[in-house]
């Protein structure tokens, strides 16, 4: 009995030295804004700053995108070399590791999933085509190291050919079909451990072609009523489904904020807490979108976000130094208290529970 009491004394400590090396307050204030921060690189290899961010426990994660990628044996490579440095880390709890395989035209990788969102729902078995395009979306990250898709798309496009339906990245113009297709691809990745993110709530259906936030300002005059009742609607089967984590759009919408794109606001992102009782993730859209070409610079966009209920910054303009503008405006606000103490470690225990649900 003492030799058992002794192994389980000695199994809590270590249990009590692993939370508290992650916890908030064993981390400096920079490890702790990193604990928010999803950084990007140019080119197929990552940069010695990067990996230095990576082991000294600054960053959460880092997404991928075509120019990183020339093979699935090199960004396999790539990653081995990324957990490497992070198992060097303090914090001692997975990198998110992702990228947007949505399927069709917006895929990072080689491979599944081919068909897109638009293809899924033309199918003559759609929830199986979605369930098969979740598996392969799954399959196929984890087969290189990778554990988070920024995928499915939940918009529920008005007009054929408007912004979102172009290139095939909405399920369909009804919202019961997109929630039912979108629920059936959250669950089969899921099931492969990887996790989904639903985008781009509360929806991006309304906009039409020419909009693009990644380019400008975009507002959608969207009635309350309509945009609960077409564009949120998806988003309730993927929640009741478990999915992980959500993207918010940089779109204006004044039923619900007129002033702030829905990442911004925090009109926008309770609408998504309370109103869908999402408990996950929340991530932005990317930081350097020229939606937001008037809300300053990389910093206060960051800290506008964090401000919002963002828990994830999303700093994909390949350039290193962006997420570190990002950490820096964030730890800034952790220490002055622009930035509220219980809000910040909340978002970052969010983060840190989704980090160690996955590989």
């Amino acid at each position: 009995m003492k030799r058992r009491k002794t192994w389980l004394a000695l199994v809590t400590a270590l249990l009590a030295m692993t939370t508290l090396a992650a916890a908030p307050g064993e981390l400096t204030p920079r490890q702790l804004a990193g604990q928010r921060v999803i950084y990007s690189y140019p080119g197929l290899t990552p940069p010695a700053l990067l990996l230095q961010r990576i082991r000294a426990g600054e960053a959460a994660g880092v997404i991928f995108f075509g120019e990183n990628i020339s093979s699935t044996r090199q960004i396999a490579g790539v990653i081995r070399q990324l957990r490497d440095a992070n198992a060097r880390s303090p914090v001692h709890r997975p990198l998110l590791l992702m990228t947007d395989q949505e399927g069709g035209k917006v895929r990072r990788l080689p491979g599944e999933p081919t068909l897109s969102e638009k293809q899924v729902g033309q199918a003559a078995d759609p929830s199986a085509a979605a369930k098969a395009a979740g598996t392969g979306a799954g399959q196929n990250l984890a087969g290189v190291g990778m554990n988070v898709n920024l995928s499915p798309v939940l918009d529920v496009y008005r007009q054929p050919g408007n912004f979102i339906d172009k290139y095939g990245r909405s399920y369909s113009d009804d919202q019961r079909t997109a929630g039912t297709l979108g629920r059936d691809f959250v669950a089969a990745q899921q099931a492969t451990g990887v996790a989904a993110t639903a985008k781009h709530f509360p929806g991006l259906g309304a906009a039409p072609a020419g909009s693009n936030t990644d380019v400008g300002p975009v507002t959608l005059n969207v009635p309350l009523a309509e945009l609960r009742d077409k564009d949120e609607a998806p988003y309730d089967p993927v929640v009741s489904a478990g999915v992980k984590l959500m993207m918010l759009s940089w779109a204006i919408y004044p039923a619900l904020d007129g002033a702030r794109p829905a990442g911004l606001s925090p009109a926008a992102v309770q609408e998504l807490r309370n109103g869908k009782q999402f408990g996950g993730v929340t991530v932005t859209d990317a930081l350097e979108a020229g939606a937001l070409k008037s809300f300053g610079g990389t910093g206060n966009r960051a800290v506008l976000a964090a401000k919002a209920g963002m828990d994830l910054i999303l700093a994909s303009a390949r350039d290193v130094g962006q997420g570190d503008d990002a950490a820096a405006a964030l730890a800034a606000g952790w220490s002055d208290g622009s930035l509220p103490g219980a809000d910040f470690e909340a978002a970052v225990g969010r983060v840190a529970a989704l980090r160690d649900a996955l590989k």
